[in-house]
C-alpha cells in the first residue's frame, strides 16, 4: 500500500527485534494483514534466541537508522533470568533505569499466549511447548500426534490462520490480561498494537525523550 504524499515526511522507521522464529514469523504475518498505520515502516529482525536480543539491540541502536527500536520477548511464570538480563542490558545502553519498560513488548509466560488468543481464550502457565501442545491443538486444529515443537510446518500452519477478523478477537481477549510482567498471564502488547494502528507518531518522540533525553 503506497503512502499518501503528505505523510511521506512523517514516516517513522520502527525496528522490531523478535526473540525467535515464533515471534518473528508472527510479526511478519501481522504485517501482511496491513492493519497497522502506513506512517510506519517496520523492520523485523529475528534474534533467534533471547540471549541475542540485547547485543542486536545495541548494534542496531549504534547505526542510528531507526526512529525507535522495540524488543519482543517472553518472560516465564515468574520472570526468567534471561528476561531480567535483557531489561538490564537495554537499561545500560541508555544509562537510564527502567528505560527497557518503554521499549520491550513482553508476554508472560510466552508469546504463544497472545498467538492462541486469536482463536479463543487460554491461560498458559509455562513456556513448555510440550505442556502447551494440548491447548495449541484445541485452539488451532493442529493435527499431529507429535508434540508442538515450533517446527517450520507447525508455525506455518498456525500463522496462516491469523486474519484481520481474529486479530480483533485477539485484541479483545488480551485486553483482560494484566500489564504487569510479574503476573501470569500478562502482556503489554495491546498498548503497542493501538500505537501501531494510529497515525499519531508523537509516542515515539515521547519515549525517546524518556530513554534518550540527550540525543538531539
Amino acid at each position: 500500500m503506497s503512502k499518501p504524499s503528505f505523510l511521506a515526511n512523517q514516516t517513522k522507521k520502527v525496528c522490531l527485534i523478535c526473540e525467535g522464529f515464533e515471534e518473528y514469523e508472527y510479526i511478519l504475518q501481522l504485517l501482511s494483514l496491513q492493519i497497522w498505520s502506513d506512517v510506519y515502516d517496520f523492520y523485523p529482525i529475528n534474534a533467534e534466541c533471547c540471549g541475542n536480543i540485547a547485543p542486536i539491540y545495541h548494534m542496531e541502536y549504534s547505526k542510528d537508522k531507526y526512529d525507535i527500536i522495540i524488543a519482543i520477548c517472553d518472560t516465564d511464570k515468574t520472570p526468567s533470568k534471561g528476561f531480567f538480563q535483557i531489561r538490564e542490558k537495554i537499561d545500560d545502553i541508555f544509562g537510564i533505569k527502567d528505560a527497557s519498560d518503554q521499549v520491550i513488548i513482553f508476554t508472560n509466560p510466552c508469546t504463544m499466549q497472545v498467538i492462541l488468543m486469536h482463536f479463543g481464550t487460554v491461560k498458559l502457565t509455562t513456556q513448555s511447548k510440550k505442556t502447551n501442545t494440548s491447548e495449541i491443538r484445541r485452539l488451532t486444529g493442529l493435527a499431529t500426534t507429535a508434540d508442538y515443537k515450533a517446527r517450520k510446518d507447525q508455525r506455518t500452519f498456525i500463522f496462516s490462520q491469523i486474519t484481520k477478523a481474529n486479530y480483533l478477537i485477539m485484541k479483545n481477549n488480551i485486553s483482560s490480561l494484566s500489564h504487569n510482567f510479574l503476573d501470569n498471564p500478562s502482556t503489554n502488547f495491546l498498548k503497542f498494537l493501538n500505537l501501531f494502528e494510529a497515525s499519531n507518531i508523537s509516542w515515539i518522540e515521547s519515549i525517546n525523550q524518556i530513554i534518550d533525553p540527550d540525543d538531539k
